[in-house]
């Protein structure tokens, strides 16, 4: 698994190194909300990114590599995790016709808010956020009706598979940041060539813009 979850990682850096030279700093959109890919991530320490680094720049990259495990993960369970196989499949099924707004965007965009920030005082009719979740509600309810029953040594059997997945996608995260720090130094440089002229370009405007007049 290390030589292609390496191989994986190596060719996910180089998709964001393509994507890179098109980012540009002022197309960037302001967020007060936590980004669940990037907050906190030991990817993101893995390659290098500290506070400076916009989050755009970042989670391009690190979405990219939250798939890499997420198909790893999700490869092992279809292979030794029946029960949860089996719950994942039903419930997948039970949502199929569900309003998803956030699925097929490009990896640098998935995971983003599919919404803006509201402004103060201008609330907004509707939202796709919340339209989705109206929907995923709907189903719920209608799904509610086929839950299936689990003896105790089901719900036990399944706790255990369940342990063993997240077992499994901590090995493959430590794995996959061991391969992430390899790549660094490109990644820095990428950074530093792309992204930090672009940063102190603006910081400079704004300095300009908040000098007082003489």
């Amino acid at each position: 698994m290390v030589d292609s979850l390496e191989g994986q990682v190596r060719t996910a850096v180089d998709a964001w190194l393509r994507w890179l030279p098109r980012w540009r700093i002022g197309t960037a959109r302001a967020r007060t909300r936590v980004c669940r890919v990037c907050f906190g991530s030991p990817v993101a320490v893995a390659a290098g990114f500290d506070g400076d680094v916009p989050h755009a720049v970042q989670h391009a990259l690190l979405n990219r590599l939250r798939h890499i495990v997420d198909d790893e993960v999700d490869s092992y369970t279809t292979r030794n995790l029946p029960l949860v196989t089996r719950e994942l499949r039903r419930a997948a099924e039970a949502g199929v016709d569900g309003y998803r707004p956030d699925e097929g965007l490009a990896l640098e965009f998935d995971g983003l808010d599919v919404d803006p920030e509201p402004e103060p005082g201008q609330p907004f009719l509707f939202t796709l956020e919340g339209l989705a979740a109206e929907e995923a509600a709907r189903h719920a309810a209608d799904a509610a009706d086929d839950e299936p029953e689990f003896s105790d040594e089901a719900k036990a059997a399944l706790r255990r598979e369940l342990a063993l997945a997240d077992e499994h996608a901590q090995s493959v995260g430590t794995a996959l940041c061991f391969a992430v720090v390899a790549q660094r130094e490109r990644i820095a440089d990428a950074v530093d060539r792309l992204v930090e002229p672009q940063v102190e370009e603006l910081l400079a405007e704004l300095s300009r813009t908040l000098e007082p007049p003489r």
